[in-house]
């Protein structure tokens, strides 16, 4: 892979976040799939669309555009997504149709004005360098090429980010401090404010930000979803909080408290927790 400017998501992706997404992409897939339809539609992608999917993780978006798309490329920086994204397309007669590179946004030599429109699904929250990442991405659209991305909103907004500060409270766990308010993250693009300013600097016109939500499916059962959120890296870091030396002693009270959180969003199709996103357009000048 290339040298990367996002070493710390370098490692994380390419480490446990990587492999735990890659072995639970279908669960998570149906955590966002809800945002899939919104973000395709404003993409309007149709038969002669040269796509770039950006933070592709394990190609679900992929291989939704790669259906009507001219052309298709799933950018990534974990390799462990990307040895399922290419799984997956093979197995849906897709391989012909897409190619997957493993790089860095921010400073992987695409192509100059190769592309058509590029699409992200939560994949372009935690750039270094915002600004140099939405450039590089606009040098690779030809002049006039539509970007469209979704993004976390207000995390006061999203049920399953309140459901950690519950299990904190529950746990005795002190709040984080929180980071900078600029600072790569996943709600680093939050304020509308910021993504117009980002965006107007990189190059891109005829921003909008526009408000979607989905209730996506966590899990069969309390049990069952808490299981997907502790194996996640926010899941990870609580329990290193709770046991610094041991964390994974510290997994049945967690799961034992995460599990009763989960109780009162348990209905007949499972446990199904509400994200709050923008849906953000843009047109390279």
């Amino acid at each position: 892979m290339p040298a990367t400017a996002n070493t710390a998501q370098s490692d994380a992706w390419n480490g446990p976040e990587g492999r735990h997404w890659s072995d639970h992409q279908d669960r998570w897939n149906a955590v966002n799939e809800g945002f899939n339809a919104p973000l395709l539609a404003a993409a309007a992608i149709d038969a002669r669309t040269r796509v770039l999917d950006v933070g592709c993780g394990a190609g679900q978006t992929t291989r939704l555009a790669a259906r009507t798309a001219a052309a298709t490329l799933g950018l990534d920086l974990s390799g462990p997504m990307l040895a399922t994204a290419r799984a997956l397309a093979a197995a849906e007669g897709l391989g012909d149709r897409i190619a997957f590179e493993q790089g860095d946004a921010q400073v992987h030599p695409l192509p100059a004005a190769a592309f058509d429109v590029a699409v992200s699904r939560f994949g372009v929250m935690f750039f270094a360098d915002p600004v140099a990442a939405f450039t590089n991405l606009a040098r690779a659209l030809r002049p006039g090429g539509r970007l469209a991305f979704v993004c976390m909103a207000d995390p006061a907004r999203t049920e399953w980010v309140r459901l950690y500060d519950t299990v904190r409270d529950l746990l005795g766990v002190p709040a984080p401090e929180p980071g900078p308010a600029d600072g790569p993250g996943m709600f680093s693009l939050a304020d509308p404010a910021v993504v117009r300013r980002t965006l107007d600097a990189a190059g891109f016109d005829r921003v909008r930000t526009e408000p979607v939500e989905s209730a996506g499916r966590f899990g069969a059962d309390p049990a069952d979803a808490a299981d997907l959120l502790l194996g996640s890296g926010p899941g990870r870091h609580l329990l290193t909080l709770l046991d610094p030396e041991h964390p994974a002693d510290a997994a049945p009270r967690a799961r034992a408290a995460f599990t009763a959180a989960l109780a009162p969003h348990h209905g007949p199709d499972g446990v199904r927790l509400r994200t709050a996103a923008h849906l953000v357009t843009a047109v390279r000048r």
